[in-house]
């Protein structure tokens, strides 16, 4: 499975952004996509995931603000960020977990949230 991110840049807080994942491979394998984020000096953590099947979860302090969605006719996994703040400032990468918990990642894309 290869992933290819985009979306990310430069916002002004308050402001907003969509991050796009595309999935190319073995899509039939996919169960779980997401988006982790790594900000500097801080361990990766976990934004939002999306099952094929089962509930889609957040991180609880970005509830509200961030939208998880997946087209799985596009193997794509989407990001909406909105009211953007200097916290989020980091590098998003795309996650997906195949049916028998192999992992991949995609190669990040930075978001900058500054005035």
């Amino acid at each position: 499975v290869q992933l290819q991110a985009s979306g990310g840049g430069l916002v002004q807080p308050g402001g907003s952004l969509r991050l796009s994942c595309a999935s190319s491979g073995l899509i039939s394998s996919i169960n779980v996509m997401g988006w982790y984020r790594q900000a500097p000096g801080q361990q990766r953590e976990l934004v939002a995931v999306a099952p094929r099947y089962a509930s889609y979860r957040y991180a609880d302090s970005l509830k509200g603000r961030f939208t998880i969605s997946r087209d799985n006719a596009k193997s794509t996994v989407y990001l909406q960020m909105n009211s953007l703040e200097p916290e989020d400032t980091a590098v998003y990468y795309c996650n997906v977990r195949t049916w028998n918990n192999v992992e991949y990642w995609g190669q990040g894309t930075q978001v900058t949230v500054s005035s």
